[in-house]
């Protein structure tokens, strides 16, 4: 299956499709899932095409609708010209395609969608699972391969848990993510780092914005204020609304508004359930659902102490609906009202702190994941992430940054090895040699805690550079690395 011209990246992504569509075993069934606008559509479309197949997309129809929309794309793509398909019910509609399939000289199903054909016809799992084991045991035909697609995380999740009828009978099970910064950045064609980190503080890695957006990025930082104020800040924009769009995929969501509680705190920085709960006046025990809902949804992600046993660290997974929530959703009148300038102005101070300072760590330690080499982190690393270390002289508790263990070590294990020990600056001044201390001391308060971390790697982030003294002092030391934005989009 030649892959498409016009595919950015997704490289692991469709060799598991090829790879999918590919073999003379009977019958597979797949399911690719993620939110909207990652490009998953897009994909199988695609997939359709360069494999030979059928494409449905189900709308938010009944039953016979849904099954005349089937019916219609079967009579499409069959060979017996003037014929029309009336499809009883899903098992019928499964042995048609089948067989129009098989005549085709084709293989691939694609069923778009899937949650909204489920919300009328919820046996259809079930109806797949007995078509799924009666064409395993039947060597007639020709391989046939089912793709179902949806972006209701939690629906599309449940078919893969234990109790589905589902379960067992998949052979792939892809989630589409967002792009990674480095990749976002060559999407949008944007080369400035300082530039593509604010874009993606904005709008993170989302395949479908850019469309949305239509007139392109901005052309130098400088001009940030100007193309928020004609995209994500304006209300004749999809961007402007697009976190509510976002919070109506998942069907369990009817009353929005305790949710955009509970991502507002979280914006701002509350990453415990007891902290949430203060902000938004209520107990942490009725915060169980929609907590649940929103991590199921794939809104909220829950991050572990790389090193400690302890409750994990909440965080908003989509950049634009943290955007939303701390910037326009306070404003939101002004921006109405277009009254920009003057809410822009008073959300200056929010969108440095807790935009892009906290977006600046996560992709320091994505860094640090997916682009820095054995020779920056002095040896292979395993799990990253972040974690507090206590100094018992001064009472206070510190927060690290980045850290990084070294390769097979266990999480969550305070005796494990640490290779790499950071910490991340987004402010406007360079970092100085008083930030190298700061790190050194911290590598001795975690070796007092028990941690195997005399040899890590001291990696200091800054979005502004370093002063000379800092600079001069890291080339003569093998343990240290500054990073900058330079190196953070273009080095490892």
């Amino acid at each position: 299956m030649q892959r498409p011209d016009d595919l950015f990246d997704r490289q692991v992504e469709w060799d598991d499709l090829v790879d999918f569509v590919g073999g003379d075993d009977p019958i597979r069934i797949g399911i690719v899932y993620g939110r909207r606008r990652q490009g998953k559509s897009w994909l199988l479309r695609r997939t359709v095409r360069q494999a030979g197949g059928l494409y449905t997309m189900a709308l938010q129809h009944d039953r016979q609708s849904a099954l005349r929309r089937v019916a219609g794309s079967l009579a499409s793509l069959s060979s017996l010209p003037g014929i029309r398909f009336e499809l009883a019910d899903w098992e019928e509609a499964l042995r048609s395609a089948r067989t129009v399939l098989d005549q085709a000289g084709q293989r691939v199903l694609v069923l778009d969608e899937y949650p909204y054909l489920l919300e009328h016809s919820p046996e259809l799992s079930s109806v797949l699972q007995a078509f799924y084991d009666d064409v395993r045991n039947d060597r007639n035909g020709k391989p046939l391969r089912i793709l179902l697609c949806g972006s209701a995380i939690s629906v599309m999740e449940e078919l893969l848990s234990g109790s589905s009828p589902l379960r067992g009978r998949t052979n792939l099970e892809m989630l589409l993510r967002p792009f990674d910064f480095r990749q976002a950045a060559r999407y949008w064609r944007i080369t400035d780092p300082e530039l593509a980190f604010v874009v993606h503080a904005v709008l993170g890695g989302t395949a479908g914005y850019p469309d949305l957006v239509q007139i392109g990025p901005p052309a130098s930082p400088s001009e940030l204020p100007r193309w928020l104020a004609q995209t994500v800040l304006n209300p004749s924009s999809a961007l402007f609304s697009e976190d509510a769009y976002l919070l109506r995929e998942d069907p369990r969501i009817r009353d929005r508004a305790p949710y955009f509680a509970v991502l507002e705190a979280v914006s701002a920085g509350k990453s415990t359930p007891t902290a949430i709960g203060g902000a938004i006046g209520r107990d942490k025990s009725a915060l169980a659902h929609p907590l649940d809902v929103l991590t199921t949804a794939g809104f909220l992600v829950h991050d572990d102490d790389v090193r400690k046993q302890r409750r994990p660290s909440i965080r908003i997974a989509d950049p634009l609906v943290r955007f939303h929530q701390l910037i326009t959703r306070p404003r939101l009148w002004q921006f109405e009202e277009r009254r920009y300038e003057e809410a822009w102005a008073a959300a200056q101070q929010t969108f440095a702190a807790q935009i892009l300072g906290p977006h600046f760590e996560h992709l320091c330690r994505e860094w640090v994941r997916l682009f820095a080499s054995a020779d920056s982190t002095g040896e292979p690393v395993g799990g990253v992430g972040r974690t507090t270390v206590n100094d018992p002289r001064s009472r206070k508790t510190h927060e690290l940054d980045v850290v990084a263990l070294s390769a097979g070590e266990r999480s969550q294990d305070r005796t494990a090895r640490v290779a790499v020990i950071g910490e991340a600056k987004s402010s406007s001044s360079r970092r100085t040699i008083a930030d190298l201390q700061r790190l050194e001391h911290l590598r001795r308060l975690l070796a007092a805690e028990g941690a195997d971390c005399e040899q890590a790697r001291l990696l200091l982030f800054g979005r502004s550079g370093f002063d000379h003294n800092l600079q001069s002092t890291a080339a003569l030391r093998s343990d240290v690395e500054l990073i900058d934005l330079d190196r953070l989009y273009r080095g490892s």
